[in-house]
């Protein structure tokens, strides 16, 4: 016991913090039926018990984004955030993808309307705003870009706000959704097609890479004469698709799609025997964890600094590792959910305003970086880390609150509800 106590001294004060702030979070406000034969929560998908979940994650990509700078990770702080970011994302496309299909089914004529309430005006006004927020932003606090740059990201073809990308791959699964629906019908025929889409994204990636390698002489980037002369659009974030994590989490969409159009046939069979049907799972989650790590650590996904070109076969084999993780990942969560679920109101807080935090985010985490720059001995238990983390996530709030009401104000300026005829 002693040795437990020693190493849990020796963990950064912050990684401390967070550790304790997650357990009170976990049990404040759990609804608990492990230990109850029969008994299982009726609401464990009820829609606050998702916008909990989605909370949840939402605080899970705020601390991964911090655990990602550069500081933080020379000192292994919230180290085990670094790569935990695309396990909180799929989180929030397991939700998007259930939610699709309760309101298909329990909502009249939902998909009337779907392009311009769905799409338009719940994601696409949503990036724009966001868009123009850091565009005024970059503005004032001197940022120089080239002027087609500024043009091609104020238009969305090039990225703004590197954080911005989950909203364009999320309007996408929603376009081909209604396309589905819309026009093809048979369900197993859509689910085929959609899940043909996303791995056919997770493919794209593989080909397009980080940056556009394709573009140049052989290996420019890694020839400092040839690379000092690349164009912007050239640079690393700034095209769609040029990074891992805007696929390789996306499948989970497509769980959440199926769990929901099958929900009570899956929550009868896992409600006999359940204790033994979700070890099984769990064990098979943490077969394809495995998988998944086995696959970045033999094959990785940045590949183009080998120096053997861009290294597409290995990005496949990779992308190709970790889509079993996230196809089973969010049936994993919502089963355990049946026994035991969390709603507090910082979940639901966080839940509400999850999207907005997370796009903020980026502008939080810039404007206080100077926190971190400091030419003296920093030790992991720093009080430095504690405030640069409080400061990121207050500001992320704050901003996130602010740009959500906002997008509130133009969504009702600009889809004003039509008034229904008297009879």
């Amino acid at each position: 016991m002693s040795e437990f106590f020693k190493s849990l001294i020796s963990i950064p004060a912050l990684d401390q913090i967070v550790l304790y702030a997650c357990v009170i979070l976990f049990i404040w406000g759990g609804t608990n039926k492990f230990g109850r034969k029969l008994e299982f929560n009726d609401d464990f998908t009820s829609l606050d018990a998702m916008k909990s979940l989605r909370g949840f994650a939402a605080i899970g990509v705020l601390l991964h984004h911090i655990s990602q700078e550069e500081l933080f990770q020379n000192k292994q702080v919230l180290s085990p955030f670094v790569n935990a970011g695309a396990y909180f994302v799929a989180i929030f496309f397991f939700c998007s993808g259930y939610g699709l299909i309760k309101s298909l089914d329990t909502k009249k004529d939902y998909l009337k309307g779907f392009i311009r309430n769905r799409i338009v005006k719940a994601i696409v006004l949503p990036f724009y705003v966001n868009v123009i927020v850091y565009g005024i932003l970059m503005l004032a606090t001197g940022v120089k870009l080239p002027r087609e740059r500024w043009i091609f990201n104020f238009l969305g073809l090039t990225m703004m706000n590197e954080y911005a990308w989950f909203p364009i791959v999320l309007a996408l699964l929603y376009l081909v959704f209604f396309l589905c629906f819309r026009f093809i019908k048979n369900r197993p025929v859509c689910f085929a097609v959609i899940l043909v889409f996303i791995i056919g994204l997770g493919i794209g990636f593989c080909y397009n890479g980080h940056f556009a390698w394709w573009y140049g002489a052989k290996n420019w980037w890694l020839n400092p004469s040839l690379s000092s002369k690349a164009l912007w659009w050239q640079a690393q974030k700034a095209l769609w698709f040029s990074g891992e994590w805007w696929v390789n989490s996306a499948p989970a969409f497509f769980t959440g799609l199926i769990f929901a159009n099958y929900e009570k046939a899956i929550t009868a069979f896992f409600k006999k025997l359940y204790v033994l049907k979700l070890t099984v799972l769990l064990i098979i989650t943490m077969i394809c964890f495995k998988l998944s790590s086995f696959g970045q650590m033999k094959f990785q996904y940045w590949t183009e600094w080998s120096g053997n070109g861009p290294g597409i076969e290995e990005k496949m084999k990779t992308y190709f590792c970790q889509v079993p993780l996230f196809l089973v990942l969010g049936l994993a969560v919502i089963i355990f959910m049946m026994k035991y679920h969390v709603s507090n109101p910082v979940s639901r807080f966080f839940g509400k305003y999850s999207l907005h935090t997370y796009l903020m985010n980026l502008a939080a985490l810039t404007a206080f970086r100077f926190m971190l720059q400091t030419n003296t001995p920093v030790k992991a238990n720093s009080p430095l880390f504690f405030g640069y983390a409080l400061a990121v996530i207050a500001a992320s709030v704050l901003l996130g609150v602010g740009e959500q009401e906002l997008t509130k104000l133009l969504q009702k300026l600009l889809f004003k509800k039509k008034e229904a005829k008297p009879a």
